[in-house]
């Protein structure tokens, strides 16, 4: 697995009122939700990616 650094000032987090692991979690949710939109990736490539069941890259989908 490759880890991708991303610096983001301690503010982002209390805006976000997110820690920084639930907001890595979102980012890469929100990552494969628009390269699947933009025809990029498949619905199991995204999940995969995303390491979550297709079934719950679908309800990402919804809560967009």
């Amino acid at each position: 697995m490759i880890q991708i650094q991303l610096n983001l000032p301690e503010s982002a987090f209390s805006a976000l009122r997110s820690s920084p692991d639930e907001l890595a979690r979102e980012l890469l949710i929100a990552a494969v939700v628009k390269w699947y939109e933009v025809g990029m990736i498949s619905q199991s490539k995204a999940a995969e990616i995303a390491g979550i069941s297709r079934q719950a890259f679908l309800q990402a989908l919804e809560d967009v």
